[in-house]
């Protein structure tokens, strides 16, 4: 089939739509810096796991700058659950470093000046932006919106730069924020990495219709 196609993302979008309606950020977090801090944590991360080490390391550390006085040493035993506790320590505490002496502390509702910051790239700036701000620049494309797109046919493309780029063309921008949330959420309990669950998926009906059930087509 031919790949991002406004009508086919309408039939996707409208499916999503049924089976996650509430779909939203699985991220715990009560402020836009604790947004920023978790999304960088979530790199290579489950949710689960982020939102268990934030729940200790947002009371311990609740300002830019308490990240940023924290040794960095102290700052990856804090966060070594999580994966490549070093260079997200690292990240963290030059990010929020930044922050303290730039911005008062708080995170701008920028995406260049977002970008801008150590450790934070497009993904990250989206999430905080949509999640945090409510502000629709971009579409998060972690690995799952990068698999998925792929898979249910939304796009071709192998980077997330290109992926999102493929996605903003054809989904409404109104769209934009749900959609990230709404392929996590297929991806994590359906569309899974090695194994997907294609018999059970109400969405591989929008590419190959009644085929998957019959065992003719699968991803």
């Amino acid at each position: 089939m031919k790949y991002g196609t406004k009508s086919h993302a309408k039939k996707v979008l409208a499916t999503l739509d049924t089976i996650y309606p509430e779909a939203d950020c699985a991220l715990e977090f009560g402020s836009t810096l604790e947004l920023l801090v978790a999304t960088i944590l979530s790199a290579q991360c489950t949710d689960v796991r982020v939102n268990i080490v934030t729940q200790t390391l947002f009371q311990k550390y609740r300002t830019a700058a308490d990240f940023a006085a924290v040794s960095q040493e102290e700052l990856e035993n804090d966060i070594r659950s999580t994966g490549f506790y070093r260079n997200k320590a690292k990240n963290i505490r030059a990010c929020c470093k930044i922050l303290a002496e730039k911005y008062a502390g708080e995170v701008p509702a920028d995406m260049e000046i977002l970008t801008s910051l150590p450790g934070v790239g497009r993904k990250t700036a989206n999430c905080v932006l949509e999640n945090g701000y409510g502000i629709s620049e971009g579409i998060t494309v972690d690995t799952h919106v990068l698999r998925l797109s792929a898979r249910i046919g939304l796009s071709n493309a192998h980077t997330p730069e290109k992926v999102e780029a493929d996605l903003m063309k054809i989904v409404p921008k109104e769209k934009w924020g749900r959609i990230s949330h709404q392929l996590i959420f297929l991806g994590r309990n359906i569309c899974v990495a090695r194994r997907p669950k294609c018999e059970i998926c109400p969405v591989i009906e929008c590419r190959y219709g009644n085929k998957i059930r019959s065992g003719e087509e699968k991803c």
